[in-house]
């Protein structure tokens, strides 16, 4: 059995100061596999003090010094790639091709942020005005369970590159992933205090971090709700704040679209990660003259998806990471047959011949009607909700009547329409018939989905304050 009892806090490893334990359970067994030590109060003000200690040398590196050690976390997580991937499909129970693409991109994220270490992204000139990027102090990092090194490499490369020092609070449901990238930092061999990660639970270590007059910045990952209140702490010691929340996405499939090509693509974006994703389509919106032809294409490509052992590479749906996110998820599926929505295919309970782990039957709603509570709120798992709608307008006006706006996408055959309804979707982000995977492009939410955006040269700026000085 697996021990994470340990901070990674000033460069080293330190056993915990709370005591709170949590057992490790993988996903799709139901075997305890680990045992994580949570940390408290006190190891959440330990690492802020090391973060805050560590920064002003830091602040001071040149570029190519901050490349080096981008570098070396790069490398070190090479090293240790296929311990990554293990372990994610172990703890989290992510399907091995999908943990395979999330822990590589998160090594790339040290080499993305390195090629941003360019003069021209930290100063310019403006007549006799110089004006400078200069760093904006200790960040608090606080990720999601749903891909932990992916978020966690990414927040945390953008920071370094702009000279800030963080501390890292991942999920206590990620605490054997954190574990291993804790040895990859250790290995790297960063100035101590540069990088900080703790162990804990958002109600203690969370909340130290987001309150404290010491850290500067914030960027956190998840749910709606805690980043409201996170939102609101900040605000006593004017926090830079960027939060990427939830999502409630819709696919528009357009009344000319090819449905061999376009239910795929609706199924690829509702069903990602297996829906445990913020941009996952979960609402897919089809023309009432080509209902019956969707909802045949759709049984078929969901009952074509293979459930199975995460390890196993032909496996496309995983397990929901815990118990309790699989009785949340079961709970919206009878809420949709409560309110009068019809099961296509899928419905409650566990699949036959997978009572032991977590896993939900991918769910299709259709006679969905978008007041309806699956259409509304963010399920974080298999089910997808069917609606109809007229024309062209009325996709519109149901695609973007959420509180949420993170992702979008259209599929349709004239190319130069599609586009002009995703033009006019009120989304961060936007497909067009196809499912593109850019970390260098700006990524965030409008509405209810978040504040700031991370990814390329607007993930640097995040963590960065501008400074103007006028000299003749």
């Amino acid at each position: 059995m697996k021990i994470a009892n340990q901070h990674f806090i000033g460069g080293q490893f330190v056993e915990s100061h709370g005591r709170e334990t949590i057992d490790v359970h993988n996903p799709a067994t139901g075997e305890l596999i680990g045992r994580a030590v949570l940390g408290d109060e006190v190891d959440a003000e330990r690492a802020i003090a090391a973060a805050h200690a560590a920064f002003p040398a830091w602040s001071k590196t040149t570029l190519e010094e901050r490349g080096m050690y981008l570098q070396r976390i790069a490398d070190a997580m090479a090293e240790r790639m296929d311990e990554l991937i293990a372990i994610t499909v172990e703890e989290y129970g992510a399907t091995v091709g999908f943990a395979g693409m999330f822990n590589q991109q998160a090594r790339d994220f040290m080499l993305l942020a390195q090629g941003l270490l360019k003069p021209e992204n930290f100063e310019e000139k403006n007549g006799n005005a110089t004006i400078t990027k200069v760093p904006v102090g200790v960040a608090a990092l606080l990720t999601p369970w749903n891909g932990s090194a992916w978020f966690v490499a990414g927040k945390t490369a953008s920071a370094l590159a702009a000279g800030s020092t963080v501390v890292v609070k991942p999920s206590q449901m990620s605490a054997l992933q954190s574990r291993l990238l804790m040895e990859c930092f250790e290995a790297a061999g960063l100035p101590a205090g540069v990088v900080n990660i703790v162990n804990g639970a958002g109600a203690t270590v969370g909340n130290v971090f987001t309150r404290s007059p010491l850290v500067q910045k914030i960027s956190f990952t998840g749910s709606t709700t805690v980043g409201k209140q996170i939102h609101r702490d900040a605000i006593d010691t004017m926090k830079r704040v960027t939060l990427e929340l939830g999502g409630k996405s819709p696919t528009v499939i357009l009344d000319d679209a090819d449905l061999t090509k376009a239910v795929p693509f609706a199924l690829t974006a509702g069903l990602l990660n297996t829906g445990q994703a913020c941009v996952a389509g979960t609402r897919i919106l089809v023309p009432e003259s080509r209902l019956e032809e969707a909802k045949a294409a759709l049984k078929a490509g969901v009952e074509a998806l293979k459930l199975g052992s995460p390890a196993d590479p032909t496996t496309t749906i995983q397990p929901m990471v815990s118990k309790g996110h699989y009785e949340r998820v079961q709970s919206y599926i009878r809420k949709g047959i409560e309110e009068g929505a019809e099961v296509l295919v899928g419905g409650e309970g566990k699949p036959e011949g997978y009572e032991a782990g977590n896993y939900v039957k991918p769910t299709v709603f259709v006679g969905v009607t978008n007041d309806m509570t699956i259409a509304r709120e963010e399920i974080f798992g298999p089910v997808l909700s069917v609606i109809t709608y007229r024309d062209d307008e009325e996709a519109l006006k149901i695609a973007n009547d959420t509180e949420y706006g993170l992702h979008g996408y259209v599929y349709g055959e004239d190319l130069d329409r599609a586009r002009g309804i995703a033009n006019q979707i009120q989304a961060g982000r936007v497909m067009v018939n196809e499912f593109v995977d850019d970390p260098t492009s700006p990524f965030g939410g409008f509405k209810m989905s978040g504040i700031g955006r991370e990814f390329g040269v607007h993930g640097l700026n995040a963590y960065l304050e501008t400074k103007t000085v006028f000299a003749a």
